[in-house]
């Protein structure tokens, strides 16, 4: 019988437990923090075992780690590092959905040396999207192509349905990750030129790009995007940009939101204090009887904008009482949006994952390549968030199991060892790609 322990029991472990239970072969031990979360995924299954584990507890965790055949770790990014070095002092491979750390990176060597592979970028974003397009580049360059141009775009959106608040967004797990988000610069290559985004400026010129039977939606860059070119093997690409998508009026807000000062992280006693005064505050503003106007006018523009209706909605104006004696404007805007920015019993997700290739040819021909993925989740069941990051993480924690991934170290999935499995056994669970070429010139 072997053994999978999956550490963390939050929203994307679902539909990985549910994998390896339909092996009849394999154990799964899931360990959380908050137990509970943990029992809520092995249930009472005769091949399941749910407790709870503090990832500070080192020789608990090591004991855990050392009685796994394999271990999928699915805690903050800051904890894989620490995983990663328990494993290899026990001779375990990992699986992890999340971009390789420097720390992370800095393990190489030493899996190398121990023969343990660390699959990293197992997921969606980063994940899928590299299977994919390394898909697509590797059969470019199969038949003597070059990929002078790529661009990607990924999304986790509410399904146009489920699209009812004026913010276009929705959360299925706490917001401060996606709004930290926008603190980040960006960089990638646009005709041979590389043009580097401050974070101020992220969200101050998307692009609008259509999806047919979708619409329209905001398009932003994605940090930095020119490492790609070497990651993809496409040294020829003069066009290397990868984004994110959301649907339109997201991009306008949150660069207001970061003039605003609501990113601030910084914390402060807000003791004797109200919600207004602190949002003044942040601003930079008088505590005024309308902070509305106030901002109207600090912006330039009209009082019954849009975008200030945005805000309103959220609460922004309001002068009602704070959640709490202390915290940050980041700590106050993460609140309010849980409060009104949820999904309801019901409402479906919906994953966009967008590949665009630009393709030259020995003959002088030319070829542009989509490569489209639309998932959406289940109504009460799986969000397509959860199984677009699950299950390849199930996939590729499953070919380490069976000894198919032969190669050691810190590894992404960019090689067709690794992508091409992975691809087609999520293909067999209706995550698809959709193809349209079309010659160009």
């Amino acid at each position: 019988m072997k053994n999978v322990l999956v550490l963390g029991a939050g929203f994307v472990a679902g539909p990985l437990v549910r994998y390896f239970f339909e092996k009849p072969g394999v154990r799964v031990s899931v360990a959380d923090i908050e137990p509970e979360k943990a029992k809520v995924l092995a249930g009472d299954h005769p091949r399941g075992r749910a407790f709870g584990l503090d990832l500070n507890n080192k020789a608990a965790l090591a004991g855990e780690i050392a009685a796994a055949d394999v271990v999928v770790s699915l805690v903050p990014y800051l904890f894989h590092p620490v995983v990663a070095r328990l494993c290899l002092a026990a001779g375990k491979p990992m699986v992890t959905t999340s971009y390789v750390s420097e720390a992370m990176r800095a393990l190489d060597a030493e899996a190398r040396t121990a023969g343990i592979p660390l699959v990293n970028e197992v997921g969606l974003d980063p994940g899928i999207d590299h299977m994919e397009a390394m898909r697509v580049i590797d059969e470019i360059h199969a038949r003597g192509g070059r990929v002078v141009g790529f661009r990607s775009y990924c999304g986790g959106l509410p399904a146009p349905e489920a699209n009812t608040n004026p913010f276009g967004y929705k959360f299925s797990w706490s917001p401060r990750g996606v709004l930290l988000a926008g603190k980040n610069e960006a960089r990638y290559l646009a005709d041979g030129r590389e043009i580097v985004v401050p974070a101020a400026e992220l969200f101050a010129g998307p692009e609008r790009v259509e999806v047919a039977g979708l619409g329209v939606f905001d398009g932003y860059p994605n940090r930095n995007s020119v490492p790609y070119r070497d990651l993809y093997g496409i040294p020829e690409a003069r066009t290397m940009f990868r984004g994110t998508f959301r649907w339109p009026g997201w991009c306008e807000t949150l660069k207001k939101i970061g003039e605003w000062g609501l990113l601030d992280a910084t914390e402060s006693d807000w003791s004797g204090s109200t919600r207004k005064a602190v949002l003044a505050k942040a601003a930079g503003l008088p505590d005024s009887a309308d902070l509305r106007r106030e901002l109207a006018a600090r912006w330039n523009l009209a009082p019954d904008a849009a975008l200030l209706d945005r805000m309103a909605w959220l609460g922004l104006f309001e002068d009602g009482p704070l959640p709490a004696s202390s915290g940050s404007p980041l700590d106050l805007l993460e609140r309010l949006m849980l409060a009104k920015m949820l999904y309801e019993p019901g409402e479906r997700d919906m994953i966009i994952l967008r590949h665009e290739f630009e393709a030259a040819y020995p003959d002088g021909s030319g070829e542009r390549i989509f490569s489209t993925l639309i998932d959406y989740g289940v109504p009460g069941g799986d969000s397509a968030m959860a199984r677009t990051v699950g299950l390849p993480a199930a996939a590729a924690a499953n070919l380490v199991l069976e000894g198919r991934v032969c190669r050691p170290g810190v590894l992404i999935p960019v090689s067709a060892d690794l992508y091409a499995p992975i691809l087609f056994e999520i293909k067999t669970r209706g995550i698809i790609f959709r193809e349209e070429r079309t010659k160009s010139s």
